[in-house]
């Protein structure tokens, strides 16, 4: 399946700054998304960004909703329209007149599949938070305790576990914890913290 987006530059400059309310973006993911378990992983990829976008980058309310949009819409599209994937939400969000940075970070999460690459921070964040945030879920899943107690220790050994959500790309997780100048303990550590809470 080729999701090579073909192009580098999304939405209008004039539109800088625009963002769906609360509501318009819910009422987009209950219509989009019916999966459960994958609007799951975008409520949880859109919290770890605007904690992120908080706490590390010091950013107010307003950047923070931003932060957290980006990371809530990145999958909009694949439950339905898998072969579409990042295009069709890409068109929807550049229609609405959203915040080009927003739609960017969506287009560079994964950029060895849709051949975008992340340059701000907001884009490398949520290409770092994609695949890691999965992986700790799934971990979370399969201890009886679910979230409550886990540790960074228990985390790296399952990611060292190729068998283990297989679905997981290392590679990419490797890739962007690099590119965002992060290790993928302290990037562990953070998910720990806020994901599952």
């Amino acid at each position: 399946m080729n999701l090579q987006l073909n192009r580098q530059t999304f939405g209008d400059p004039a539109d800088k700054g625009k963002v769906l309310s609360r509501e318009e973006a819910a009422s987009l993911l209950k219509e989009w998304v019916p999966n459960e378990r994958l609007r799951l992983h975008m409520e949880q990829v859109g919290l770890l960004m605007r904690k992120w976008a908080e706490e590390k980058e010091q950013l107010g309310p307003e950047d923070q909703w931003r932060w957290e949009m980006a990371g809530l819409l990145h999958d909009a599209d694949w439950d339905q329209w898998p072969e579409e994937h990042c295009r069709r939400i890409i068109a929807e969000l550049e229609a609405r007149h959203i915040d080009p940075e927003i739609i960017r970070a969506i287009a560079s999460h994964g950029p060895a599949h849709f051949g975008v690459e992340p340059e701000t921070k907001m884009d490398k964040m949520l290409y770092a938070f994609d695949e890691l945030s999965g992986l700790v879920h799934a971990y979370s899943l399969m201890r009886p305790g679910g979230y409550d107690g886990m540790e960074l220790k228990g985390v790296t050994k399952r990611l060292k576990e190729k068998t283990f959500a297989a679905g997981v790309n290392r590679e990419d997780i490797t890739d962007a914890c690099s590119r965002a100048g992060i290790t993928q303990q302290e990037l562990i550590e953070f998910i720990l913290r806020h994901q599952g809470k």
